[in-house]
């Protein structure tokens, strides 16, 4: 994984519609203040479809990833790929405010046992270049996916054979049931290609994009800028609301709440908790707290000699407080979480996990003495977005109270993914980085199997007795049995903190109410604002 996959970067999006972010509330619960007092519930902002359709929107983001991971949705592996992605390209199932799988491509589907899915497909649609969706397509690219050397072919699980039944239904079957299966459809990776020119070699994914999406692109410029129109054979008629849309690429915060400030922007994603201080006075602008399923983790590098010892990993882990982290690195807007997100049904209670009822400092100090570690010295690589520099520095300052020195270092984006992501075994001693929790309490445990995950095998053990656990959780049906096997997951994964998982990960929305009218999730798992982007109306003066 190049970047942080299921880590997402977070977007900034500006001027006019939304990696994910925030307190990881209970789904279809706002997770801070809302954005809109007329919105439904599950809602930050209901586009208001009283405004006439039209016009063009803008946004700024923080990096483009497009050139580094190139174009092909199955290979995406960070969440502003998604987003982007995610204008051309749709999954058969999406998610709902509630995080509920709900029809896109497949209008509907049915499970006649626990270990088959028959979906049928939605009639009517077509790709941007007119020709219809079959299908050939689906099952095509659910098996170039599952062939493929994808981070996502992971979340499919033991998936044994994708089959056509006729022309508008297809079927799939695993080997043994797997109760994340529709959630991890709906991620942009899962998406629909258009397999017909794929195959006969007149479309590279890695280069250029074809979807069934609202839109479909116009220009890119790497590290510059995207350009999207409305893609006229879309099959939601009415949508998108607008006739275009650009990305800029504006990787310096300060000018986004500027713009936003001054009317240039009209809707950004900020990093740094004290935005929204900033734009507290400005006229117009609405700021709202999006909660996500996301999460930062710390990443003790188990192949370097510093981290080999698993009592020096639970000295790390102990001494961190998780709780001084959220409020002082993030504004009061994270929370506590275990290896299942915090807020999802069935996560289980960080509180109770052996790093919280350990011993703090004091136990961890005394872990570190008999592992002969005492006085443990060690660099933490971090990338420059914030807020990960705030997030370091309340877990430098943990450390020092168990008599451990921390050196930040801070690096870009390409620069610290190389380091962390670019060889094995992995050049570092310790880094911090994010997931997007996706929409199942079950789905990000996979990529603490490194043999699944492939990303980090740089620089995580593969432990037997902990993918065994992983394993069971994912066959075991929603329910009480289930919330216990994902319990243990995250008591093993809190005792062997290889990847240590630390707090919900807060994104701060503000737009000008004077010029645009959005639709926006009050939860998000996937880190993708640009959701709901179709449905964005424009206000011209």
């Amino acid at each position: 994984m190049r970047n942080r996959l299921a880590c997402g970067v977070a977007a900034v999006l500006t001027a006019t519609s939304a990696c994910g972010g925030g307190t990881a509330a209970a789904p279809g619960t706002p997770g801070g203040a809302s954005a809109d007092a007329k919105a439904p519930p599950g809602y930050l902002a209901l586009a208001d479809d009283k405004l006439p359709a039209g016009g063009a929107l803008s946004f700024a983001v923080h990096i483009d990833s497009g050139a580094a991971t190139g174009l092909d949705p199955q290979l995406a592996d960070v969440a502003t790929s998604w987003q982007l992605m995610s204008l051309v390209y749709e999954t058969l199932v999406t998610v709902g405010p509630d995080f509920a799988p709900k029809p896109a491509l497949a209008e509907s589907w049915e499970t006649p046992d626990p270990k088959t899915y028959v979906f049928h497909l939605r009639k009517g649609v077509a790709f941007s270049n007119g020709r219809a969706m079959t299908a050939d397509d689906v099952v095509g690219s659910l098996k170039r996916l599952l062939a493929a050397k994808s981070v996502w072919r992971g979340q499919l699980g033991p998936v044994e054979k994708v089959a056509k039944v006729d022309a508008g239904t297809v079927r799939v079957t695993l080997a043994e049931p797997y109760t994340p299966f529709l959630a991890a459809l709906a991620n942009v990776p899962a998406a629909v290609l258009p397999m017909k020119e794929i195959e006969a070699g007149s479309l590279d994914p890695a280069k250029a994009m074809l979807g069934t999406g609202p839109f479909k692109v116009q220009d890119h410029r790497q590290d510059v800028s995207w350009s999207f129109v409305r893609n006229e054979h879309y099959w939601d008629k009415g949508k998108p609301a607008a006739d275009s849309l650009s990305v800029t690429i504006a990787p310096e915060e300060a000018a986004r709440v500027a713009a936003v400030q001054n009317g240039s922007a009209a809707l950004a994603s900020l990093g740094n908790v004290d935005s929204a201080a900033m734009l507290a006075g400005a006229a117009d602008v609405k700021v709202a707290t999006q909660a996500t399923t996301d999460f930062y983790y710390l990443m003790l590098n188990s192949k370097n000699p510093k981290f080999a010892d698993p009592r020096v990993r639970q000295a790390v882990n102990m001494a961190l407080d998780r709780k001084q982290i959220a409020e002082v690195a993030l504004g009061g807007q994270g929370r506590p979480t275990g290896v299942t997100p915090a807020g999802l049904p069935g996560a289980c209670d960080p509180a109770t996990l052996p790093s919280a009822t350990g011993g703090g400092a004091a136990k961890a100090k005394e872990l570190l003495a008999q592992a002969g570690a005492a006085g443990l010295s060690f660099t933490l690589s971090i990338y420059a977005t914030e807020p990960a520099p705030a997030v370091a520095q309340v877990i430098q300052q943990n450390l020092q109270q168990a008599g451990v020195t921390v050196r930040i270092e801070q690096m870009d984006e390409a620069s610290w993914a190389g380091k962390v992501y670019g060889k094995v075994p992995a050049p570092f001693d310790s880094a911090l980085s994010w997931f997007a929790g996706y929409a199942d309490p079950g789905m990000v445990t996979t990529w603490w199997n490194p043999d699944v995950a492939g990303f980090n095998q740089g620089f995580m053990q593969a432990d037997k007795d902990l993918n065994a656990l992983i394993a069971r959780a994912g066959a075991t049906p929603a329910g009480p049995e289930r919330d216990k096997a994902l319990a243990e997951v995250c008591a093993k994964v809190d005792t062997d903190s290889q990847m240590v998982p630390l707090v919900t990960r807060p994104a701060t929305i503000a737009y000008r109410a004077d010029a645009v009218s959005p639709s926006l999730y009050a939860t998000e798992g996937y880190g993708n604002l640009l959701r709901l982007v179709a449905d964005a109306r424009v206000k011209r003066g």
